[in-house]
């Protein structure tokens, strides 16, 4: 191992390993199959990468996550290692060449979706290859039980068939023990190693927090706690709007989501990574592969789809072993919220059927025909044709993407751009007349300039975001005042590329997938259910429903999560509302102060220190103005 132990420190900066790195690594190279079950931030990927440089040959690595694997190609390649991947919308002359490199290039790496092991030239290529062994990373994928099931997945095993020899390592972070059997049989490991780290980990303290008014929340525990923080929420307008709100408060913040721009997404990688940035404010297109030891608090502003994507973001808390907090907030509203955006929009196995089939009529593909074939696709314009609602069909789309029907490649975007054919002169004399124009024109102006000499883009989220107006009101305007032949205004939806993955063969190619897709839905009911009764549980302490959950016992309570500490506080004695009240006199004795600061900053159960206050208003010691500022009535010692 001297020479692993070299290697390690030479490219990773490392001189000892993490708790199942050292034995993984060991049974890669002994040829042995193994399964590594790790938390996030265990460092899985050097489980393949470090006996992916050492032994001879080239290791495939098949993840389902694309960006992460563009992220590793990236650090591997300025590493010096020689590492490709196969991207989405490649033509099959890119294909080809990607394939006889790794072959005949000297290549270490070759990273791919399960979806490619549906093509014959990657399969014939793989054959071709000397191989050093397979890498199945977020395995959990495989299984029918998992919660981010990829029937694709189950392509993997069809490598044992080509490469009966070849030993496999499959790597997840979430996995309960009925998902960690499945694992071992769809594919087909024999004999495996198995490392199974504890989920425990005793340095975050979890916490749940019902508040009303969340961002005062947010505002209040960032200025309390000065340390780095990622805030996850469920959609891009939420991130930008939270980093804004709190940019507005003096806390250092910035929104990450999918949809930036690859340097814009770089530039706040760099600015966490310097620690110029105290929180991000993110959709969970952030934290894969992003190893900062330091963060000290996750916070969850919307509940999370699933136990298992909760724990894995919560885990991006403290990885330096050093105490930290996942807070989830909630309210009542948000259970409804989760609901409504995990549930209601899924789409029926009918409507997936619908929606393959207008894409084949729209693209004009025969039946029997189709196979490996690319397209660009305007997904906004198909939605629009074929009169679909845009939330159903994209998860249609990517349900499609799942089963290894279809790739879809590109973001979804609008593009709208303008310039003012009048002068700014004229614009104002026209707005004098014309003041239904005016809110949204001098909005445009105070966030960007330049449309009088320039055609450029309009910054359409920003100014949905500024004026309150739906995206498609704003364009509305705007094509009114084009037609008025005041403004030059182009708008058009970005395209994407799409390519089959399967020859046409309309109900015959959802049909087999059926059962599953309906399976999911109910998987998806019970995985919703399973973190409202996390959240809203009074039976015990929250890390002992965690570990519970992942089928591991934990009998002591934890003694420090939200749970654990309000059963240490809550007790309504008289000598305890003594305690609270004779701590409320002291800090009003000083100051009147508003009610939300008073009751978070109390070292009290909540609900104890609501209950004091309602009796010392009732016996008129305190008083409240309709502003919520508490104060003594009468001066109390």
């Amino acid at each position: 191992m001297s020479k692993i132990k070299d290697l390690l420190k030479k490219h990773w900066g490392y001189s000892a390993f993490r708790p199942g790195q050292k034995e993984l690594i060991e049974a890669v190279l002994a040829g042995q199959d193994s399964l590594a079950l790790l938390p996030t931030g265990g460092g899985k990927s050097l489980c393949y990468q470090l006996p992916g440089i050492y032994k001879e040959g080239i290791c495939i690595v098949i993840s389902p996550l694309l960006a992460l694997m563009q992220d590793q190609v990236d650090s591997l390649t300025k590493k010096g290692i020689k590492a490709l991947q196969l991207k989405s919308g490649m033509s099959y002359d890119d294909i080809n060449r990607t394939l006889d490199n790794c072959i005949y290039g000297h290549y270490k790496f070759l990273y791919l979706s399960p979806e490619r092991l549906q093509q014959n030239l990657v399969l014939e290529r793989i054959q071709q290859m000397n191989v050093s062994f397979i890498a199945v990373d977020e395995a959990h994928c495989i299984s029918s039980w998992g919660h981010d099931f990829r029937p694709a997945f189950r392509n993997i095993n069809q490598l044992r068939t080509y490469l009966p020899s070849t030993p496999i390592i499959a790597l997840t972070a979430t996995a309960t023990k009925k998902v960690e059997k499945d694992i071992v049989e769809q594919l087909a490991l024999k004999k495996p190693f198995i490392f199974k780290q504890s989920y425990e980990r005793p340095n975050i303290q979890f916490v749940v927090k019902p508040h009303e008014d969340k961002r005062y929340y947010l505002q209040w525990y960032f200025n309390k706690y000065k340390e780095l923080g990622i805030i996850y929420v469920r959609n891009r307008k939420t991130s930008l709007e939270l980093a804004q709100f709190l940019k507005a408060q003096s806390i250092s913040a910035r929104a990450f989501h999918g949809g930036l721009p690859s340097k814009e997404k770089d530039n706040i990688l760099t600015e966490w990574q310097k620690e110029k940035l105290q929180v991000i404010v993110a959709t969970t297109a952030f934290g894969m592969g992003i190893d900062k030891a330091n963060v000290r608090h996750v916070i969850h502003f919307h509940l999370p789809e699933s136990l298992e994507s909760y724990y894995q973001e919560a885990g991006r808390a403290g990885r330096d072993g050093m105490p930290a907090r996942a807070i989830i907030l909630y309210n009542d509203s948000d259970f409804m919220l989760l609901k409504n955006q995990f549930l209601l929009p899924l789409p029926s196995v009918k409507e997936i059927k619908y929606v393959y089939k207008k894409l084949n009529t729209m693209f004009s593909i025969a039946f029997g025909e189709g196979l490996n074939e690319t397209y660009n696709f305007s997904f906004f314009g198909f939605c629009k044709k074929y009169k679909l609602n845009t939330q159903k069909t994209y998860l249609a789309l990517n349900t499609l993407e799942r089963l290894g029907i279809l790739t879809f490649a590109g973001e979804y975007s609008q593009k709208t751009a303008l310039q003012f054919l009048i002068s700014s002169k004229q614009l104002f004399a026209f707005l004098e007349r014309h003041r239904s124009y005016s809110f949204l024109l001098e909005n445009l102006f105070r966030i960007q300039g330049g449309f009088f000499e320039f055609k450029k883009e309009v910054p359409l989220e920003r100014l949905s975001e500024k004026t309150g107006l739906d995206k498609s009101k704003i364009i509305e305007q705007l094509q009114e005042l084009a037609n008025q032949e005041l403004i030059d205004l182009s708008h058009k939806n970005q395209d994407t590329t799409l390519t089959f993955l399967v020859p046409r063969e309309d109900e015959r190619s959802i049909n087999p997938f059926a059962k599953y897709i309906r399976a999911q839905k109910e998987n998806k009911e019970l995985k919703i259910k399973a973190v409202a009764d996390y959240v809203v549980s009074q039976d015990s302490c929250l890390v002992i429903q965690l570990l519970k959950y992942f089928d591991e016992e934990k009998t002591k309570p934890c003694m420090q999560c939200s749970w654990c500490l309000n059963q240490k506080k809550s007790s309504k004695s008289e000598t305890n509302i003594k305690e609270i009240k004779t701590y409320f006199c002291q800090v009003l004795n000083q100051n009147p102060t508003y009610l939300k600061d008073l009751v978070l900053n109390a070292p009290f159960n909540e609900a104890d220190s609501l209950y004091t206050l309602r009796l010392m208003h009732e016996k008129k010691i305190i008083e409240k103005s309709i502003h919520d500022i508490i104060r003594l009535k009468n001066e109390v010692t």
